[in-house]
């Protein structure tokens, strides 16, 4: 209770010192709405604003997904040939250098002004850090029980079936928690530059008629999302382990 209630107490904190300054120094609301008004204006607009949730969500997870398959295979295949791996792994280290803001542009000429831009820079910022946690995890698996299952009979596939991959899986997750958190910036990212919808296209949309409290309004909304993607994450963590544990003791 104690972990909760210390973290709740201090929002609260300082939700109401953001009230009483607006309050107390008259700050025009174009400059900095007050907590009341960036509710007010989340109830106002509730159904452009889940309209727009749900455009930016369907990015994110889409996205999400892509990285996900690619980074469990490209790990995989990386761990499994280590050329591959001191070849291609300092080239993934170095793309991180790239700003996402200058590759936006880049991926709009080239692939258009629809969704698929959007779902790449989603790809892009959440494939590294999944694709470094798993293949870290698979790294430290202990040599002595790989030889041990080589020693049974095993073969490569089986040895990453039965021994890597299981004790992988916990970088794997580990990355993918944060990659859930990652993914729905990239979309935004991607809606700043070209869009139709989401929360990207309502912020640009109402930052130019200086309604700031819909701003605001829009960042606690992609905090929710991001929030939501990460507590479902560790949710399916639970559920794997679970069944993993459970396939085994059957």
């Amino acid at each position: 209770m104690k972990r909760k209630l210390y973290p709740l107490g201090s929002l609260v904190l300082l939700l109401a010192a953001w009230q009483l300054a607006v309050t107390l120094l008259h700050t025009p609301a174009f400059i900095l709405p007050s907590p009341v008004a960036v509710i007010q204006a989340l109830v106002v607009d509730g159904p452009g604003l889940l309209q727009n949730s749900w455009v930016t969500l369907y990015e994110s997870l889409i996205g999400l997904g892509i990285a996900c398959l690619l980074a469990f295979c490209t790990a995989l295949i990386m761990d499994r040939w280590q050329l591959l791996y001191q070849s291609f792994y300092p080239l993934l280290v170095i793309s991180q250098t790239l700003p996402v803001m200058v590759l936006g542009p880049l991926l709009s000429l080239w692939f258009g002004f629809g969704m698929a831009p959007k779902i790449i820079l989603v790809v892009l910022m959440s494939y590294f850090p999944i694709i470094v946690a798993f293949s870290e995890a698979l790294g430290k698996v202990s040599g002595e029980q790989i030889r041990f299952l080589q020693t049974m009979g095993a073969k490569s596939w089986q040895v990453y079936r039965l021994l890597k991959i299981p004790q992988g899986m916990q970088g794997f997750f580990a990355g993918l928690r944060i990659a859930a958190t990652y993914c729905v910036s990239g979309a935004i990212i991607g809606e700043w530059l070209s869009a139709e919808a989401g929360l990207g296209y309502y912020m640009i949309r109402v930052k130019n008629g200086y309604q700031i409290d819909k701003v605001f309004a829009a960042i606690l909304c992609v905090i929710v999302l991001s929030l939501g993607l990460n507590i479902v994450t560790r949710i399916f963590q639970k559920l794997y382990y679970k069944t993993f544990i459970q396939g085994r003791l059957s």
